[in-house]
């Protein structure tokens, strides 16, 4: 994780304490049996479910102290928009003038971003752009310095966070 504060919503919060609970309270017990069990077979030279079963553990005790390091350092931000404006988990039509394109994304906080799924953070450069805007406004995005772009504001769809992941690492 990068130095820079994570910015989690209210909804953001729930699911990261959902899952640090099931990650605590169901699946560690789970795994603890688990290596205890492949333990108990003997040689652990040779182990490699013992190996499995350790990595397993090991990999959730991770998960949960990255999610609750993330809850430490987190700026807690409001979900909610303007109902004509673009905000977080919103689904927004961009028409790309360069292009001659339209692309359909939803606005999310970085720890729920997955370009591949058109899921785009609030902290991107589309993001910080559109968010507070309106439809048929026509916004500059500012890549770098010396690179920048327009998008028309087409359509706005307000969209509970429900359905997305929280990132990996």
């Amino acid at each position: 994780m990068s130095d820079k504060k994570p910015q989690l919503t209210g909804s953001d919060v729930e699911k990261i304490e959902a899952e640090i609970g099931d990650r605590k309270l169901v699946k560690r017990p789970v795994l603890i049996a688990a290596v205890q069990e492949a333990r108990a077979q003997g040689d652990l030279s040779e182990n490699f479910e013992y190996y499995a079963a350790k990595k397993a553990k090991n990999e959730n005790e991770s998960r949960i102290r990255y999610l609750e390091r993330m809850l430490r350092m987190a700026t807690i931000i409001p979900d909610s928009s303007k109902d004509d404006e673009v905000g977080l988990n919103n689904k927004v039509v961009l028409y790309f003038e360069e292009d001659d394109e339209e692309q359909e994304y939803k606005v999310v906080t970085s720890i729920r971003g997955n370009s591949l799924e058109n899921r785009i953070s609030n902290e991107s450069p589309i993001g910080r752009a559109i968010i507070g805007h309106k439809v048929g406004d026509r916004v500059s995005i500012k890549v770098n310095d010396s690179y920048s772009y327009y998008v028309q504001i087409r359509a706005i769809d307000k969209t509970p966070a429900d359905d997305d992941e929280i990132k990996k690492f």
